[in-house]
């Protein structure tokens, strides 16, 4: 199923009155409490047509949530995209230029390369420097469960666990393609206390995203002190979270030709029994489950190559 076939129940937020910002870069916020504490960040927007991180952001200005130690910031990323969001071709805004969420390496950072995101990315760089914890809100192609994606170290695994949701945490090392902002310099340092979380929360345009967004927010302001939990505890769903799961990611499944086809109409989170199991063919080669249980992480559409099919992984304890 291509992502034009779901209905678009999510109207993209005005975001211009946060244009101006007070960081010196456009559309992105800094509340200092004036007292001791981590920065904390949400970040909304790494792909201009994922509006449920937009309408949470948009939330917690409207809400007026400010920290009550260190500092928060609040972020729209990928602007330019977002300002070409169309409902009536809702996939066509990803990006502008190229992925803004596969090019934060330092190498290619501080390459000579030019493209929109690249502009964007080193804008808001120095503002990431300073960040000691950030929260990333995405969302997804296919209606599935939301995810948090805490990369592949312990202490990521241990900050997704602390923050409580979503149910499904998939621990994973990104893709081929280029790095995410999640795993960026300090973030992806086993030794470097500093942390960060994306969250996938549900398919791209579903009214649920939005929920999911909001509440991934206010549980992670929570989880990291930076606001009175008064404030988030009015906003918070009455029922506690389900108890979270993780799912071990084992291998990245890249396409390596111009030929490559599921074997199913896969949307993710679909659990084989047997080891061997054809899931795909690339380029006429059977592209196998690797174990039993294997389960498939977001499966995807945009099948070129170069670009991940699909991640393979296990539950784990």
């Amino acid at each position: 199923m291509d992502d034009e076939a779901y209905p678009v129940e999510l109207t993209a937020p005005s975001i211009t009155p946060y244009k101006r910002g007070n960081t010196g870069v456009d559309y992105v916020t800094t509340f200092d409490s004036g007292k001791a504490g981590p920065h904390v960040m949400v970040n909304a927007l790494t792909h201009g047509n994922e509006i449920c991180g937009a309408i949470a952001v948009d939330f917690l200005f409207r809400e007026g949530v400010r920290p009550v130690r260190g500092k928060l910031s609040l972020a729209f990323a990928n602007v330019a995209a977002y300002n070409a969001f169309d409902p009536k071709k809702p996939t066509a805004s990803r990006f502008v230029d190229e992925d803004f969420n596969r090019i934060w390496s330092e190498s290619v950072l501080d390459s000579p390369r030019k493209s929109i995101e690249l502009a964007r990315a080193r804008q808001m760089r120095p503002l990431i420097d300073t960040v000691d914890f950030l929260l990333d809100i995405h969302s997804m192609q296919h209606k599935t469960p939301p995810l948090g994606l805490s990369g592949p170290l312990k202490k990521g695994q241990t900050f997704a666990l602390g923050i409580g949701v979503p149910e499904i945490v998939v621990a994973d090392q990104g893709h081929a393609a280029g790095k995410r902002m999640r795993d960026y310099s300090f973030f992806g340092v086993d030794s470097d206390p500093r942390n960060a979380y994306l969250v996938e929360c549900g398919q791209h345009w579903e009214k649920a995203s939005a929920d999911v967004a909001i509440e991934c927010s206010l549980r992670f302001l929570k989880h990291t002190e930076a606001v009175a939990p008064s404030v988030l505890d009015r906003n918070l769903p009455a029922e506690q979270p389900k108890k979270q799961r993780v799912i071990e990611v084992t291998e990245a499944v890249t396409v390596a030709s111009d030929d490559f086809r599921f074997a199913g109409p896969y949307r993710g989170m679909e659990e084989f029994e047997r080891k061997g199991t054809e899931i795909a063919r690339d380029g006429g080669k059977p592209v196998l489950t690797p174990y039993d249980g294997c389960v498939l992480i977001m499966p995807s559409r945009r099948l070129r190559k170069g670009l991940t099919a699909v991640r393979l992984g296990r539950y784990i304890a």
